[in-house]
């Protein structure tokens, strides 16, 4: 686990929301290539936080049935 903190995940989903691609927090920036790129940074973070907090994210599947 990469130890990301609340502060980053909070930083990271506002400027994803408001459409900017460069970040600060705790005196650091960060800029990422795109949205996209955010998007999954944050996924990958709340993942962290979750697993750090012994809760297990939500996860969906998908089932395809075939009849023949």
């Amino acid at each position: 686990m990469a130890g990301f903190t609340q502060a980053q995940l909070v930083a990271i989903k506002e400027a994803y929301a408001s459409g900017i691609t460069r970040v600060s927090y705790d005196g650091k920036t960060t800029e990422y290539r795109s949205l996209a790129e955010m998007k999954q940074i944050i996924g990958t973070i709340e993942a962290d936080l979750a697993a750090e907090a012994g809760t297990a994210r939500p996860a969906a599947g998908y089932v395809r049935f075939k009849r023949g």
